[in-house]
């Protein structure tokens, strides 16, 4: 194969630069709803709770099938596992262009995109950064959750670009040829494992004892729920994971477009502002990754939710003039996922590197749940009040009772599962 005279250092970083590029095509498949809900409403005259409830049950589903996911690339392998999430990615997105009915849409762009995206999802950067790397892994889960939070934002002013005359077809286009572009690069040049190629983990010493095979089985998820699940820290973890995705792609993600809409904002603006923050996402989650390095993670989830919280608080007293929401965005965006690092770091840290990544799917899951309650959620509220902006407080005060919860998990003893 092209990798067989690799070394470890260098390979490690081509698998890393494949992943991020393949998270980042992912995260702009899982943020496209957002740009369309008002092509949608046009062309098809759904309601905005119809449209809404299609991407919390693609949101919910990206997160539960994370867990899974992770198991399946211990038993059937990484680099099959993502040819499978990319091949359903593709299928969903380009099988959608001939949809007339709701249910259509939420069949194509809520369950099958759902549980695509959840094979490409931070569980798979997990599960390389714990495969590839023995150093640095924090700095390097900041920069592949960085390519999710990015490509969920940058892809977005060019896909409401796409819809300027109110088609949504072009963004199905773009997205479903971009996953099939990408499976070629992961079937050439993303071997199963460093030994499989005959080298070591980046930074692991000479002589390092061999790392203990991952255990497998079809309940291999459902097993380490279980155990997990019988650990305080799992559900301080969840909770707080819950309230990280219910402020950030649940609500921001999916409905500041329309927001910023109802505030006479045309939507390639506001994606602008999405895009904004994804740009300084990619700094503010690589950093995040290297204080995780240096700093205890407890510590840093309070302080990043607190700011997320007031910043949300805050921003319904804005008057949506272009330097109040430039503000809003750079310090959102600074923001938007640096929770990831610190949270895998517990994870490992609490529960084994083996184990980590499938915990860590569970906790994807309370994300992807708030996720899915704030999408659907905000839209629900919209429609009953005709503003976003009580959505908005509410999410708010959830990010400052998170801050609280990271107190309660600095607490916390660190035993780790057998």
């Amino acid at each position: 194969m092209l990798y067989r005279r690799a070394s470890a250092p260098s390979y490690a970083i081509v698998v890393i630069a494949i992943t991020f590029v393949a998270l980042l095509v992912a995260a702009g498949l899982r943020s496209a709803p957002s740009v369309l809900i008002l092509p949608l409403e046009l062309h098809f005259g759904w309601s905005r709770t119809t449209v809404s409830a299609a991407a919390a049950i693609g949101i919910f589903l990206y997160g539960l099938t994370g867990p899974f996911a992770a198991a399946l690339m211990q038993t059937l392998g990484i680099r099959r596992t993502m040819m499978l999430g990319l091949g359903l990615m593709a299928i969903s997105t380009l099988l959608s262009l001939g949809m007339t009915r709701p249910w259509q849409y939420i069949l194509t762009w809520g369950v099958m995109s759902g549980i695509g995206t959840g094979a490409i999802a931070p569980v798979l950067g997990a599960a390389m950064v714990n495969r590839w790397f023995a150093k640095r892994q924090g700095l390097m889960m900041g920069l592949l959750t960085a390519s999710t939070a990015t490509g969920a934002l940058i892809f977005l002013p060019f896909m409401a670009w796409l819809t300027r005359a109110g088609a949504w077809t072009p963004v199905a286009w773009f997205v479903g040829l971009g996953a099939v572009a990408l499976m070629p690069l992961v079937f050439l040049f993303v071997p199963e494992s460093p030994a499989a190629i005959g080298i070591a983990r980046y930074g692991e010493e000479a002589g390092a004892p061999a790392r203990a095979l991952p255990p497998r089985g079809a309940m291999l998820a459902i097993n380490t729920l279980i155990d997990a699940a019988r650990q305080p820290m799992f559900w301080m973890l969840f909770g707080t994971f819950f309230i990280c995705g219910l402020t950030t792609n649940g609500l921001v993600g999916t409905h500041l477009i329309a927001y910023c809409g109802d505030n006479g904002i045309p939507a390639v603006a506001a994606a602008g502002l999405l895009s904004l923050m994804g740009f300084f996402d990619l700094f503010g989650t690589t950093a995040s990754g290297w204080l995780t390095d240096r700093y205890d993670p407890r510590r840093l989830l309070f302080v990043y939710y607190a700011l997320r919280g007031l910043s949300l608080i805050a921003l319904p007293f804005l008057d949506f003039s272009t330097d109040g929401l430039l503000v809003f965005a750079v310090l959102y965006g600074l923001d938007w996922v640096a929770t990831v690092p610190p949270t895998l770091a517990l994870a490992n840290r609490h529960f084994g590197e083996v184990r980590a990544p499938i915990v860590f799917g569970w906790v994807m899951t309370g994300h992807q749940l708030g996720a899915a309650t704030a999408a659907f959620g905000a839209g629900l509220i919209r429609e009953q009040t005709g503003s976003y902006q009580y959505a908005f407080m509410i999410a708010g005060l959830f990010g400052v009772l998170a801050a609280v919860m990271a107190i309660a998990l600095a607490r916390q003893a660190q035993p780790r599962l057998a």
